[in-house]
């Protein structure tokens, strides 16, 4: 079939997890954002959502953190944090073994990728999911892009990785909805956690917006360090996505910094043909 949907959100614990203690206004306008997506997403009736997430030392830590790694089961559990914490009950969510190995061997062609049959979700993925399946009634085949242990994923192998998934979506016959999660800016479990730099991101979902592959790829890892944090390097979700939509147009639902959740919250997706 090919890709019938194509977005980008935020995943920060604190969006669930400190819900209570956010602007009212701020929040509902995201989650609002978040329920639009939903209902966008559920209208292309996929058969299975691809989440491209950075996540946070859950399954992969330095003794094995490869660059591109997607999820090849039946079924997936989470939240690996305290319920508690993030206020998202345990859940399982459905996988696709069989499906997941058709797009792994497709993607493989291309690009070099590890592949897990047990994955724990943490935040990253589990926030996404609480939003736009609260059913867990779709199957799910997550993707981890090493944004967390240096040396880090090169920008322009995300932005290979995303042609190789959107090749891979269009060589099988379901309906395949992306969806990457991640920052923009944010200083993430720092002394400067809850700070974001607007302007940063309003210029990067600029270049996302147009699909501007040599404007998204001219960041360099120092300059994201210093203008948007370690939080800002998950940048490589979004331009997996960006890749993946080739060359559509795409559009900011929703931004707002609330640094309560400790992110400039984002909501964007692209208008595939």
């Amino acid at each position: 079939m090919s890709l019938v949907f194509a977005g980008v959100c935020s995943h920060a614990p604190g969006i669930t997890g400190r819900a209570d203690l956010a602007d009212p206004v701020a929040r509902d306008g995201l989650y609002d954002a978040f329920d639009w997506m939903r209902a966008e997403l559920e209208a292309t009736r996929p058969d299975a959502l691809v989440v491209v997430a950075a996540e946070h030392f859950a399954n992969f830590f330095m003794n094995n953190m490869p660059a591109f790694a997607m999820g090849m089961a039946d079924h997936y559990q989470g939240p690996i944090e305290d319920p508690g914490w993030l206020m998202i009950d345990r859940f399982t969510a459905p996988g696709n073994r069989q499906l997941s190995e058709r797009l792994i061997q497709e993607v493989m062609q291309t690009v070099d990728i590890a592949y897990a049959e047990e994955w724990l979700f943490d935040h990253g993925i589990a926030v996404p999911l609480h939003f736009l399946t609260p059913r867990f009634d779709l199957p799910v085949v997550p993707v981890n892009i090493n944004c967390q242990g240096p040396p880090l994923t090169p920008l322009h192998r995300a932005w290979t990785f995303g042609e190789a998934v959107r090749r891979a979506a269009d060589a099988v016959p379901e309906r395949i909805a992306l969806v990457g999660t991640g920052g923009i800016s944010h200083w993430p479990a720092t002394p400067d956690s809850g700070k974001i730099n607007e302007e940063w991101d309003r210029e990067f979902l600029d270049r996302w917006c147009r699909n501007d592959r040599d404007g998204l790829l001219g960041y360099d890892d120092l300059t994201i360090y210093a203008d948007a944090g370690q939080g800002g390097f998950e940048i490589r979700t979004f331009l997996t996505v960006s890749a993946a939509a080739g060359g559509a147009a795409g559009t900011v639902h929703f931004y707002r910094p609330i640094p309560i959740f400790a992110v400039g919250c984002t909501i964007a997706t692209y208008a595939l043909e």
